[in-house]
């Protein structure tokens, strides 16, 4: 998408510009190259399935919002808006997604729940996930600078069925931290009770 365009002010009040302004200010080279190849990947399965691009770009983009925050910024927030206590026991790799959607509607005044949720469920899943939630969950994992044993598959499997991809990659990221023998969030415990317990006899990967 063009730099220039403005997207609807209900979804984001300024200029695809002004966010990638916005998000850059807050994240290094690196993770910032990453966010700008979600988001590509992200409208390319929004095409693909029927799902809002300009929603697709935001979540994209902002997904990894509050990556490179500090633990004390993160419990903060939590505290702030009285979150899950629970959530105090982990740390980036879940407050990033289910606590940076709080940075994002507090800094961003973004306040689209599709894409707030998108952000919250982008590394641990959800139950029930919107298409675009499946676009950015999806998006984010197989973007073309990831490089891990699988993506190829994971990319074929996602373009021909993205729900198809969802279950391939839950199913995946449970069987690695359970190989690391890794505590593993709710959330993702019951992503993969959902979407692969469940969808088993149809996706078989």
């Amino acid at each position: 998408m063009s730099e220039s365009m403005t997207y609807q002010q209900n979804i984001y009040p300024g200029s695809r510009a002004e966010l990638i302004a916005a998000i850059s200010s807050k994240l290094k080279e690196k993770r910032f190259e990453h966010v700008l190849r979600v988001e590509e990947t992200a409208i390319t399965l929004a095409e693909e399935n029927g799902v809002d691009l300009e929603k697709a770009s935001i979540a994209g983009l902002v997904h990894d919002y509050a990556k490179q925050r500090t633990d004390k910024e993160f419990v903060d927030m939590i505290k702030k808006h009285q979150l899950d206590p629970d959530l105090l026991n982990w740390g980036n790799a879940i407050w990033h997604g289910v606590v940076g959607a709080e940075f994002i509607r507090d800094e961003l005044q973004i306040y689209d729940e599709a894409i707030l949720n998108a952000v919250r469920f982008h590394t641990t899943g959800a139950a029930e996930m919107s298409p675009l939630a499946q676009v950015v969950y999806m998006a984010d994992y197989i973007e073309p600078g990831r490089d891990f044993p699988g993506v190829d598959e994971a990319r074929q499997i996602t373009h021909n069925d993205l729900a198809a991809g969802v279950v391939y990659q839950t199913k995946q990221t449970l069987s690695y931290l359970v190989q690391k023998n890794a505590p593993v969030y709710p959330a993702t415990i019951a992503t993969y009770n959902h979407w692969v317990a469940k969808k088993q006899t149809k996706y078989n990967y």
